[in-house]
């Protein structure tokens, strides 16, 4: 067990298992700042990409509420007769769910009758009516 030449291999091993570990350096701070700006600069352009289409899906799914609304509201009037009738109506005679009441930008729709004619306007992305963001359906509510 005492070979010189085992002794001598097993140290030489030993001494390049320290030299590599010597050479092995961690990650400097600017590098992992470097990083982390890289990082962002890939989330603001995603960001920036996606920001248009998700505002045209908040315009889609308003206009697409606002449809359903004016269907419930014809038939609404069609089998019951009577006034023209408002979101809150329609929710509390349980035609409509509540959660189709706001529209995405978390205002009421507003439903306008004139005889068997039926609208329904959501005052769009600034919440004001009679702007030209607004979204109307029906031939009464585009008018």
């Amino acid at each position: 067990m005492n070979d010189p030449e085992l002794i001598r291999r097993l140290r030489r091993a030993l001494v390049r298992k320290a030299r590599r570990r010597a050479g092995a350096r961690g990650v400097t701070l600017i590098e992992v700042l470097i990083v982390i700006a890289i990082m962002a600069l890939i989330a603001g352009g995603v960001g920036f990409a996606i920001l248009p289409k998700y505002k045209q899906a908040q315009i889609d799914t308003a206009r697409t509420n606002a449809k359903k609304i004016r269907a419930v509201a014809i038939q609404y009037i069609a089998l019951k007769g009577g006034d023209c009738p408002t979101v809150e109506t329609l929710i509390a005679e349980r035609e409509l769910e509540g959660d189709g009441a706001q529209d995405p930008w978390g205002k009421p729709y507003t439903i306008l009758c004139n005889g068997d004619d039926v609208g329904v306007v959501s005052s769009g992305p600034d919440g004001q009516e009679g702007t030209e963001d607004d979204i109307a359906v029906g031939d009464l509510a585009e008018s």
